[in-house]
């Protein structure tokens, strides 16, 4: 073989190798996962090194950085591949801004925050939002809607657990807590006292179906084997809420979402009235995106939300979900591509897919 032969052999070896489009793509998520060394220059990169592309048969692949340096190539100054990727060391100074953020009664000014973790204003704002999904300003308003969440349920005061959660006036956490409960906050604390909730039990076969309606929309759509069990499952969401099953004209939300579940390309359009956490709802809206017929992996919605590291956060979500069918949970698997766990059992999640997959 001659010495050209040789060299097309060499970075045929190379291009066709998956990593290699990862360097083309100068790919973030890569670096961690592997590490590239050039025979021209002796040094040994990260995937996202900004370095000028070097020629695929002077690069040779390693799963470790003493690998590399066992092969006899030192570091590159430029990517610094044996110290955190600057995407870890964005992430561990973001997080602790959200601890200060956190332990704070009010949410800091950015100029605190920026020198907290030793970057500048516009740098700090921009990655923070990019890791977290929100604003600092944001992330402290949905950590005090938290603390108030929690603390409702203990305080003998509506008024104390709004302060004690960190708002300075009842008026600032009353604009959002309707969106942010689906009830005023006397309602939450009390379990859903003065509120109204309409449900209707039907059979499908996928079982029994229980849709529950409040005035601002479908708050519950379950599924289950047992009537009753369904029931009890939503009077553990609103304990102290007025229940009100079998009145005429609610049969018909049933008979939609059974439709759906029949006949998926017909598609569910109805008012929905979500409830949970901030992350959890950006979850739940980035779930709704994903088509009828198609699938996504818990690390792709992690992606979505802006928040990649955040996949065990995702599936906690996902499991959190109680609006069946209308927030399809059952369309994020594993990313191998098995099904993972689905509140309403795997056999109703393949079920669901299976028909979608034929709409």
């Amino acid at each position: 073989m001659n010495r050209q032969m040789e060299i097309e052999k060499l970075a045929a070896e190379i291009t066709n190798d998956p990593r290699w489009l990862s360097l083309l793509a100068r790919d973030k998520e890569s670096d961690g996962k592997f590490f590239y060394s050039v025979k021209t220059t002796g040094v040994y990169c990260r995937p996202s090194c900004a370095a000028r592309l070097a020629r695929p048969e002077n690069v040779r692949f390693y799963t470790t950085t003493e690998a590399a340096e066992r092969a006899g190539f030192r570091a590159c100054k430029r990517c610094k591949p044996a110290g955190p990727s600057l995407t870890e060391a964005n992430t561990a100074k973001i997080e602790k801004v959200c601890r200060l953020i956190e332990r704070s009664e009010e949410t800091p000014s950015l100029e605190k925050l920026a020198k907290h973790a030793g970057m500048s204003v516009f740098h700090l704002h921009r990655t923070f939002k990019a890791i977290t999904g929100l604003t600092p300003s944001g992330y402290g308003a949905a950590h005090r809607t938290k603390r108030v969440r929690k603390t409702l349920g203990k305080s003998q005061s509506v008024t104390d657990a709004i302060y004690d959660a960190g708002f300075n006036s009842n008026s600032r956490f009353y604009e959002s807590a309707n969106e942010v409960l689906g009830m005023t906050p006397t309602s939450f604390r009390d379990g859903g006292i003065n509120t109204v909730i309409h449900f209707a039990i039907a059979e499908c076969s996928l079982g029994s179906i229980l849709v529950a309606k409040s005035e601002r929309g479908v708050c519950a759509v379950l599924m289950g084997d047992d009537p009753l069990l369904l029931v009890r499952d939503l009077q553990d969401q609103f304990p102290k809420a007025e229940l009100v099953g079998d009145e005429s004209g609610y049969e018909d939300l049933v008979a939609k979402v059974i439709g759906f579940i029949e006949r998926p390309g017909v598609g569910l359009d109805l008012p929905l009235d979500i409830r949970g956490t901030a992350f959890q709802q950006r979850v739940w809206k980035a779930l709704q995106q994903i088509p009828v017929g198609t699938t996504a992996s818990y690390a792709d919605v992690a992606k979505a939300i802006g928040m990649p590291k955040a996949v065990r956060a995702v599936a906690q979500a996902c499991g959190a979900n109680t609006l069946a069918i209308a927030i399809p949970c059952h369309r994020v698997i594993r990313n191998d591509g098995a099904l993972s766990g689905y509140r309403w059992g795997v056999e109703r999640k393949r079920a669901l897919l299976d028909r979608e997959a034929q709409a």
